[in-house]
């Protein structure tokens, strides 16, 4: 389910860049239609959620509506046989009368929880500080500098979009199989050698295999994130923290991707006119660091309770 949050973003990541073609609304009077298009997407979310019932944890936890909640899990299973489910929200609800809810005061202060915060926090700006979105933000641009003409990169925009989709869909299978923190250092692993690939080969463009080497390399290092620095920090959150401290820290980490999603948005470009493709040495080193940091502190939460993994922060302190 979390993999699935990752997909449905590089699906819609591949529909814009589809409509921004020239031949489609990537054009100086498409623009704002294309801008206007997100409308679309918000007006059915409005006619169709009231139809929508409410969260059933939230029916039976929060507000202790046991039969709306039943019937909530009843319509979104698709079944009327949801009495073991029912029967797991009620011990969590009588879980969560022992311990009361975790506030962000707590997560600073509680030894016990500042570990796994500080690792969900650094995985958060690991994702966003890698380079990935500035490469796809600008990959247009990238490609036009490696030689292709307009047309030419947005295609090749495209094919990177649609890897992108892929890779997330094998990443679906190859989480439960190959482990998170195993898939987290072969993404940066990969994304080093592409940073540093483009670093070298970018500057000899005069020959037209070159540019097709740093087309691939810009594809790859796309490739390479989706295999697990795309999706796995969205729910490694919340494999590290139990109920009572999961919303809190999703609300902090969520923030804090975000925050340096629009870094990046907003400093890649100056950096870029003033570095040029030397902008990747900076990606570079810090996907090192996050890989350093992730060999060192991230522990493989594959298979294991969060009761365990919390046993592992308490042994470790």
């Amino acid at each position: 389910i979390g993999t699935v949050y990752q997909l449905v973003i590089t699906i819609t990541i591949l529909l814009s860049q589809v409509l921004g073609l020239e031949v489609v609304l990537g054009t100086e009077w498409g623009w704002p239609w294309l801008l206007a298009v997100t409308a679309i997407p918000a007006v059915i979310q409005c006619v169709t959620l009231p139809f929508c019932p409410e969260s059933p944890k939230y029916l039976l936890l929060n507000k202790g509506q046991e039969l709306h909640a039943q019937r909530a899990l009843n319509w979104l299973r698709g079944d009327v046989a949801v009495h073991g489910e029912m029967e797991e929200m009620h011990q969590e609800a009588e879980k969560n009368k022992v311990s009361k809810k975790v506030t962000f005061r707590e997560l600073i202060t509680n030894r016990q929880l500042r570990q796994p915060l500080t690792i969900a926090l650094v995985v958060m700006i690991a994702q966003q500080f890698s380079g990935i979105n500035a490469v796809i933000f600008f990959s247009t641009d990238i490609f036009k500098k490696a030689k292709l003409n307009e047309s030419q990169s947005q295609y090749a925009t495209l094919g990177m979009g649609a890897m992108n989709v892929v890779m997330t869909l094998i990443s679906l299978v190859l989480v439960e199989v190959a482990g998170r923190k195993t898939l987290l250092m072969t993404g940066f692993i990969g994304m080093i050698l592409c940073s540093v690939g483009l670093l070298m080969f970018f500057f000899q463009t005069e020959h037209m295999w070159v540019s097709y080497l740093c087309i691939g390399l810009v594809i790859l290092f796309v490739v390479t994130f989706a295999v697990g620095p795309g999706s796995i920090p969205w729910f490694l959150v919340t494999e590290l923290f139990n109920q009572a401290a999961r919303p809190a820290a999703s609300s902090v980490a969520v923030t804090v991707n975000w925050t340096a999603n629009f870094i990046v948005g907003l400093s890649f470009l100056p950096l870029s006119l003033v570095l040029g493709m030397n902008t990747f040495i900076i990606f570079a080193i810090l996907q090192l660091l996050f890989l350093l940091f992730i060999k060192c502190k991230v522990p493989e939460t594959k298979n294991k309770t969060v009761e365990e993994i919390t046993a592992m922060f308490r042994q470790q302190m």
